[in-house]
């Protein structure tokens, strides 16, 4: 059950993502204030997402290197801050409450349906590092091998950089929006 669980959360995620990014852009109201601090927070979203996509070796072992010392869903965590950030740049509150229900209906239940395959797939060893390593929240100090670099071909391997087009694409729709406002109201 737990893996057809998961493949319709992570089908559906994108999906209602692009929706969400969608309403999100026709409602937003930017001014330029919330724009630099929305855009701020998005952006270190953005870095942290790229952070970890450098790191992690999907099915292939426990990442604990780089963020995944101190968080073991520095993605997700990610998504979070980027959807976080584009939502006060949006200026409109209610577009917080959707993103809330989005964000904590898909998100969470994904991270524990993933934390269980990977405790069926590594057992104790991913016992150990869930015992140590928050699910979401990042802990202060690092955890495990956070020796270990960060890999670029890992990065394009995972394309993360389709996160960095999608960031500046939002922040360019937003800041059109600013302009449409204030010249045609």
């Amino acid at each position: 059950m737990a893996k057809r669980s998961t493949s319709v959360l992570q089908r559906i995620r994108v999906p209602l993502g692009f929706v969400f990014a969608v309403l999100f852009i026709v409602f937003a109201a930017p001014t330029p204030l919330l724009m630099a601090i929305g855009i701020s927070i998005a952006f270190l979203g953005l870095l942290l997402r790229a952070w970890s996509a450098g790191h992690i070796r999907k099915n292939k072992e426990i990442t604990t290197s780089g963020p995944y010392s101190r968080t073991r869903n520095p993605l997700y965590l990610g998504s979070f801050l980027i959807g976080l950030g584009f939502t006060v740049a949006a200026g409109v509150w209610w577009l917080a409450l959707i993103f809330a229900a989005f964000y904590l209906g898909i998100y969470l239940p994904v991270m524990r349906i993933e934390a269980r395959e990977l405790t069926q797939s590594f057992g104790d060893e991913y016992r150990k590092y869930a015992e140590s390593v928050p699910l979401f929240f990042p802990r202060l100090t690092a955890f495990g091998d956070s020796d270990r670099g960060f890999d670029k071909d890992l990065y394009l391997k995972y394309r993360e950089y389709q996160a960095a087009i999608g960031f500046a694409v939002v922040t360019f729709l937003l800041v059109l929006k600013i302009f449409l406002i204030k010249y045609y109201g």
